[in-house]
């Protein structure tokens, strides 16, 4: 009993009455409210310390305060359960919150893991004391609503996945440091070659910080399948060799090997984290179809599409996880298992329809009405990962010969770039849930029912213009006849 005394702390903050007198603050009354969950508690979580509260008739001191340390965490948990707590209502502060996830998690409790944007609608309630009770009481009357958050080895992918982004980002600033450093010696030869991390721009990097100076000499390090002649690289490769850029060069040039390092064991992490899931579909049993995309820019001595440098078959494994050939959907050849570490593969049981999905993407329209007036209309300002993977999936269509290519080069000359990016992205996340929850193929043909729909529609609608200027339009093959 003394150990839990010290390792808690009971927090009771005091005021000053009309007498002078202080006197104790007491929680939030639920009288006369009603309690969908009677059972629920709130957590204002800090890096130091979080506070907590309970029901008040559960707890004499119903708000309390522990430290942030695994043995104060266990001493806060079973305090919950005596108080006979089934859920907690806690905010995605930081990465703070997800020790705390866990250990509720792994002893019964339901977390609840919800927006800080939704509880600041109401003035005041800017303390910690404060916010716990107003987390508990909104959690109690059910205001409150879950964040989504996937499986737990689903949740291990997206943590190497996400590290492996930020360590590419890491990897383009050094490219940044090398390119510098050679402008600064007029060394124009990123100006000349289109990628300086490619075949013919390591080999020259590394031949100048191996001694190299003669432009003719490395330029002969050039690959033959580059456009620029080695006339061309010869005079780009024609500066001054100052010490200290050099130094700089060496350095950037090392960061950037042990990053790419890292990225390739990050790939081989996930490769290891894929194989443990059990796949929907046996390809033995039901083969792999046909690769109907097409790649007219893909590489001829490329054997496999989705076969990467490590020997691991995307197109395969992703057929596995999903039960469906995801990747024949345009815009997500290389996106699949970035958006299968954020949404993971059983969505109906999150989204029960394709609508809720898009609108927990972002990528639906939030129009603001009052009185019978559309004041606001436009997208939410909220940023989700799984949203974002589908715009990039967008954008990238925008030279892309599929229907869903042409579906965006023809809103782009309607509604814009932004609006018909947005588009394009509710579209393909509408096919991706269609396909993944119903177990079908993505189907082309579709397109070309509903472009004959819209061509009969254009046609009506010239034809009823032409009828009320007076005119009458007569196809060119009745004329001709």
């Amino acid at each position: 009993m003394s150990e839990n005394k010290k390792q808690e702390k009971v927090y009771q903050p005091k005021t000053v009455g009309p007498t002078g007198r202080r006197k104790k603050r007491k929680g939030m009354c639920l009288e006369d409210r009603p309690c969908l969950e009677p059972n629920a508690a709130g957590i204002d979580i800090g890096a130091r310390e979080i506070f907590v509260a309970v029901p008040p008739d559960r707890d004499e001191c119903p708000v309390r305060v522990f430290d942030t340390f695994t043995e104060d965490l266990q001493v806060m948990v079973q305090w919950l359960k005596v108080c006979g707590v089934t859920t907690v209502a806690m905010e995605s502060t930081g990465v703070y919150w997800i020790p705390l996830y866990d250990i509720l998690e792994a002893h019964g409790i339901r977390p609840c893991l919800t927006n800080a944007r939704h509880m600041k609608n109401v003035p005041g309630r800017r303390t910690d004391w404060h916010e716990c009770q107003w987390l508990q009481y909104l959690h109690s009357v059910g205001l409150l609503r879950a964040a989504f958050r996937p499986e737990a080895a689903v949740c291990a992918v997206r943590a190497i996945i996400r590290h492996r982004g930020e360590l590419v980002q890491m990897a383009v600033q050094h490219v940044q440091h090398m390119q510098k450093a050679l402008t600064q010696m007029n060394l124009q030869i990123q100006h000349v070659i289109s990628d300086i991390t490619g075949t013919t721009g390591l080999a020259i990097v590394d031949a100048i910080l191996n001694g190299e100076r003669d432009p003719a000499a490395l330029a002969q390090r050039r690959d033959p399948r580059i456009k620029a002649t080695a006339e061309t690289i010869q005079k780009s490769l024609v500066g001054h060799w100052q010490a200290e850029h050099l130094f700089v060069l060496r350095q950037s040039r090392l960061l950037y090997k042990t990053y790419q390092q890292q990225i390739a064991e990050c790939d081989q992490e996930i490769e290891r984290l894929v194989g443990t899931f059990e796949p929907r579909v046996d390809p033995a049993q039901k083969p792999l179809p046909p690769d109907r995309k097409r790649n007219r820019n893909a590489p001829k001595k490329r054997k496999k599409r989705g076969l990467l440098e490590n020997g691991f078959d995307l197109r395969t494994e992703a057929y596995k996880l999903f039960g469906v050939e995801v990747t024949q959907v345009p815009g997500l050849e290389m996106l699949v298992l970035p958006l299968f570490s954020e949404v993971g593969r059983d969505l109906s049981s999150r989204w029960p329809t394709a609508a809720h999905f898009v609108s927990w993407l972002n990528l639906c329209p939030d129009n603001d009405i009052s009185g019978g007036r559309v004041l606001w209309k436009g997208t939410r300002k909220v940023q989700n990962r799984a949203g974002q993977i589908f715009r990039i999936a967008a954008y990238s269509l925008h030279r892309s010969p599929t229907p869903l290519g042409n579906y965006l080069r023809r809103l782009k000359s309607k509604l814009g770039p932004q609006a018909a990016t947005t588009a394009t992205a509710h579209k393909i996340a509408v096919i991706f849930y269609t396909i993944v929850t119903k177990q079908v193929e993505y189907d082309e043909t579709i397109w070309a029912a509903r472009d004959a729909q819209r061509q009969k529609r254009l046609e009506d609608k010239v034809k009823r213009q032409a009828r009320q200027l007076g005119y009458q339009l007569i196809p060119i093959q009745e004329k001709s006849a």
